[in-house]
């Protein structure tokens, strides 16, 4: 292998580092916006329907807002992240070329 410079790695790591920033930011927004469109219904229906308030205790009822928010987080961040990286790998090429 080629010898690499410590300019390029700290380049790779800067750019890392901003990708996957703007991934979490972006799960934690929508793990936020998750959890209020989970917990709305979730808390509705245990309290107006009679099978959900004898079947769904209250870890139940957190288990079913915490997933939505995990998968939420999770899909955003892994989604954003990708794409910042894709964008800022194309606009390297375009500058090289």
């Amino acid at each position: 292998m080629g010898s690499v410079n410590r300019a390029s790695l700290d380049q790779k790591l800067a750019l890392a580092k901003r990708c996957s920033h703007e991934g979490v930011m972006a799960g934690a927004k929508a793990a936020v916006v998750a959890t209020v469109a989970a917990a709305v219904p979730t808390l509705a229906s245990v309290r107006m329907l009679p099978w959900a308030r004898t079947n769904l205790n209250p870890t139940a009822q957190a288990l079913i807002i915490s997933t939505a928010a995990g998968m939420a987080y999770f899909i955003v961040a892994d989604n954003t992240t990708r794409h910042e990286y894709r964008i800022s790998t194309i606009v390297s090429i375009n500058l090289y070329l």
